[in-house]
């Protein structure tokens, strides 16, 4: 980009800041960078800036790059959740592109800093991962790379399983890395630098399970229980899985709300590229990109930003008191009568800062809107020995319902934490909370091989097959499966 486009560039991210703030967002501060395509696909892949490397990074990098250059999708732009918010520009987009995903970044930075879920969220996160990164890196050159990536495997493996609910706050105790001086804690005070301890259960020695039975209770934070509770693992192990435990915290709020900041971001985009002063040819433009943007997607998934966007907008149509004429019987009737009429934009902004996907697709998606956005359910079946996928349901409740359904812990199955000392051998117990969904064995038994090699000793998970209660178990060498009897 030459200096006339950045001056130009520069121009315009003053005049839709502007524009924003008109409209009543609250943002962070932003810095945009424009950069190759190559770094918004690296930055895709790893998440956030600087972290560190890991094979199925790479792995995703390639298969997002691949399809771009075949024209099967593009990234418009990178925005990370941090004050100063930072935000990254394609270098090959056009001039109206970078006005375009300039207002969609504004969008997401509102939505950042003010929707409830992400209140605890580490605004430094770039910074903290930098240090994660250098700490491995350390460990790499202490322990060796195959034994630190060896023992990443296992524990990405396992990353959402912990107890979501959870903010960033990890206890009470703090306990060095093992590359400190125990000594003295006294020299250690508070500082920006505290991400270089890691926190835990235990303070000194190795962790060994109580007399009493532990947890408790069951627990859903089962890489917070392997960090402070596995046997054998070694302080830079503890430390590993803290970090990931740490970076994953910070990405679940927008896992939470994908839905709603997608929207959200669309939402405003549309409102305030309307308003610019743009050409005739860049208004074309433009539709074109929105429209791209959200089409409605495959019949096989959600498109995020069409749902979102749509819910948005029904919304403001409705609290500012216009009737849906096709479907003036929805279950949003009564409390219409009663609503007064030009409450749209209060509404939506109130909707953005209190609610997360599960919250807005309950209390907001209606007949109408299901109807119009042509959702329904399906399963595969046989058709003339073909395996086919076939509409089951259009009813509006059972797909909202099933779509909920779907968000639960985000589509992944809940373990819960029950006993580790099982059978009073030190083995580890897990629960599966059977929703109707079974687990596929093969993929639980890679899983279980993984979390023994954390823990050091056999794993043990309960579940449900084929309407049986069954126990899967993994020593470390061997998977087995076997039926409880009660």
């Amino acid at each position: 980009m030459n200096i006339t486009d950045q001056t130009e560039l520069r121009r315009w991210i003053d005049i839709i800041t502007q524009a924003a703030v008109d409209y009543g967002l609250d943002c962070y501060p932003t810095n945009f960078e424009v950069v190759p395509d190559y770094i918004i696909y690296e930055l895709g892949s790893y998440g956030l800036p600087a972290r560190f490397s890991h094979w199925t990074f790479g792995r995703d990098y390639h298969q997002q790059k691949t399809m771009y250059e075949y024209g099967m999708a593009k990234i418009y732009e990178i925005v990370f959740n941090t004050n100063p918010c930072q935000a990254f520009l394609m270098d090959s987009n056009s001039m109206l592109s970078h006005k375009f995903v300039i207002a969609h970044v504004l969008g997401h930075n509102d939505f950042f800093k003010n929707n409830v879920y992400f209140d605890q969220t580490d605004r430094h996160m770039i910074e903290k991962v930098r240090l994660h990164s250098n700490r491995i890196r350390k460990y790499e050159e202490e322990y060796g790379r195959d034994k630190v990536e060896a023992f990443l495997d296992a524990v990405i493996s396992i990353e959402y399983h912990f107890d979501t609910g959870l903010t960033a706050s990890f206890g009470k105790k703090k306990v060095k890395r093992e590359d400190e001086d125990a000594a003295e804690p006294a020299a250690h005070a508070s500082t920006e630098f505290d991400d270089l301890w890691y926190l835990t259960a235990q303070p000194e020695g190795p962790v060994t399970p109580s007399q009493r039975k532990n947890p408790p209770e069951p627990e859903r934070d089962l890489l917070g229980f392997l960090r402070d509770f596995s046997p054998d693992l070694a302080r830079w192990q503890r430390d590993v899985i803290n970090m990931i435990r740490e970076e994953m915290i910070y990405f679940i709020p927008q896992m939470r709300t994908k839905i709603m900041n997608e929207g959200w971001a669309s939402f405003w985009h549309e409102r305030i590229m309307t308003n610019l002063p743009l050409t005739a040819e860049e208004h074309l433009e433009f539709r074109k990109l929105h429209s791209s943007v959200l089409s409605p997607g495959s019949s096989m998934s959600i498109n995020p930003y069409y749902v979102g966007y749509n819910m948005f907008r029904d919304i403001e149509r409705r609290w500012n008191g216009d009737p849906d004429l096709e479907f003036d019987e929805t279950n949003w009737r009564d409390e219409q009568v009663s609503r007064p009429s030009g409450e749209g934009t209060r509404k939506i902004f109130e909707v953005r800062r209190d609610d997360n996907d599960v919250s807005f697709l309950r209390k907001y998606l209606t007949q109408g809107l299901v109807h119009r956005l042509d959702m329904y359910t399906y399963r595969k079946q046989e058709v003339d020995g073909e395996p086919v996928w076939v509409v089951t349901d259009k009813d509006w409740r059972h797909v909202r319902d099933t779509v909920l359904d779907g968000m639960t812990n985000f589509g992944i199955p809940i373990i819960d934490v029950e006993d580790g000392d099982y059978l009073k051998r030190g083995e580890l117990l897990l629960t599966h909370a059977y929703d109707g969904k079974p687990l596929d064995a093969d993929y639980s038994a890679r899983t279980l091989q993984y979390i023994a090699q954390i823990w050091g000793r056999p794993v043990h998970l309960r579940t449900v097959v084929d309407e049986k209660p069954t126990l899967f178990t993994h020593d470390g060498e061997e998977f087995q499966q076997e039926p409880l009897y009660s």
